[in-house]
């Protein structure tokens, strides 16, 4: 079934065509129909605001499709965006468990599907599915690892340079397509969110991007980019 937003909707997490590709969504067939009890869902248009930073944390989203950024304020009054949330990962997760305000916003980057699901009822769940419980262990470990990525970026990395050649080296590939280069990545954030994600200004980035293409050290056409010279970005790094 299609949507306004151009979304193949997700009917159920037991007919979900993607389990194999997703970290939480790979459970028994119990889970998953627990999981589906409590379960809202919903979709959102690109610039959608699903919570704000210092709400109370209501529950979690599961993101079914589409992706999420999610960002702070700085002192500057600047934003910082933290990570980018694929599909299959659960936003909004350390609040709910700790009862906490959410830390960050998250705003959806495309037309995205979530499924969202109370806190009491979330906690319930976790309780009686230990499996599940384990990748809610993995998923903070993820976000653990995130976090680092961004101290790196904003705190270890002395120059713009440096900071710009890490977050190339920590794109992923593109998933399920075979045959696909090593170091082929896709890059949809604009220049102005890269520069959220770094800590610099957006006439920096496009600065850097032109002069890494012209240096040979990435390709780029569309949201297609190639690290052509990976040692190089390597060596930037101290690598």
């Amino acid at each position: 079934m299609n949507t306004p937003y151009g979304l193949e909707v997700i009917e159920d997490c037991i007919a979900c065509p993607l389990l194999k590709d997703r970290v939480f969504c790979n459970l028994g067939k119990d889970a998953l129909a627990g999981l589906d009890a409590i379960s809202s869902s919903a979709t959102y248009p690109k610039g959608a605001i699903l919570f704000v930073e210092g709400q109370e944390p209501h529950g979690v989203f599961i993101l079914c499709t589409g992706r999420v950024k999610l960002y702070g304020a700085a002192a500057n009054g600047k934003s910082v965006i933290f990570r980018i949330a694929d599909a299959g990962e659960i936003i909004g997760l350390p609040s709910t468990l700790s009862e906490k305000p959410y830390e960050v916003t998250a705003e959806a980057l495309e037309p995205t599907q979530a499924n969202f699901i109370r806190r009491d009822a979330f906690l319930g769940f976790l309780r009686q599915h230990g499996d599940a419980a384990l990748k809610v262990a993995e998923m903070l470990s993820h976000i653990y690892y995130a976090t680092c990525q961004e101290i790196r970026y904003l705190g270890l990395a002395g120059t713009a340079v440096e900071k710009f050649a890490r977050f190339l080296l920590d794109l992923k590939p593109p998933k399920g397509i075979a045959g696909t280069a090593p170091d082929r990545r896709t890059l949809t954030l604009t220049h102005e969110e890269i520069a959220a994600m770094i800590g610099t200004s957006r006439e920096t980035v496009s600065r850097l991007i032109t002069g890494f293409k012209r240096k040979h050290l990435i390709e780029q056409h569309g949201s297609s980019l190639v690290l052509t010279n990976k040692k190089a970005l390597e060596e930037l790094v101290g690598a």
